[in-house]
């Protein structure tokens, strides 16, 4: 009977034990605060700095296997919506592209054609995003990969959030601007993740 009442008291003591370290492993877990590096993770970051209403911090997701990186910086660069908007043919809006970032959406032709049109008309980057706010992609980043043609691009291209691209398309047309000013890239290394200054429609 001794026998017996100590074995119970061990295995008591071992789950006791267990469960303070499920717990304290739990906590720790809980505890583990989310770093910029964390939200970073290979994207690449803008901001707006004119107009005032779009005055925010945007993410990009790269693309995946095309174009260059987005390792020049410039500063107060226009980024310029594309006249087709598409971008799938010649764009009739060079004049404004030149040395710009283009804003085009996406659908109706590869990411690589969208880019290389946008280059071709002066374009040193270019954004794509999703207008339409049907789309079941509307809300999520896409991988932009290689359309497997023997084509590649010189600039570097990335693809936003269709949220953020539909409002920053309707509220340049709604001022009769065809551009904002932005800075990009923009270093986020050392900013603290809730003094990232992002879009209030919007969490990370």
């Amino acid at each position: 009977m001794l026998v017996l009442f100590l074995v119970a008291i061990a295995t008591l003591s071992q789950c006791l034990a267990t469960s303070a370290t499920s717990a304290s492993t739990t906590t720790n877990t809980i505890r583990m605060p989310v770093t910029t590096q964390d939200i970073i993770a290979g994207d690449v970051f803008f901001e707006i700095i004119s107009p005032q209403d779009l005055e925010y911090t945007y993410r990009l997701r790269p693309a995946k296997d095309f174009g260059v990186a987005f390792s020049q910086k410039h500063e107060a660069v226009p980024m310029v919506l594309t006249d087709p908007p598409e971008a799938c043919q010649k764009l009739r809006n060079a004049h404004d592209l030149q040395g710009s970032i283009a804003l085009m959406d996406r659908g109706q032709c590869s990411f690589v054609t969208k880019t290389l049109n946008a280059e071709a008309a002066g374009a040193i980057g270019a954004i794509i995003t999703e207008y339409n706010s049907n789309s079941p992609e509307f809300e999520h980043y896409i991988e932009m990969v290689h359309d497997k043609t023997d084509r590649d691009a010189k600039i570097p291209a990335g693809f936003l959030l269709g949220k953020n691209g539909m409002i920053i398309r309707s509220r340049l047309l709604r001022l009769k601007r065809v551009y904002a000013l932005i800075n990009i890239p923009v270093n986020l290394t050392f900013t603290p993740p809730a003094k990232i200054n992002h879009p209030p429609w919007l969490g990370w």
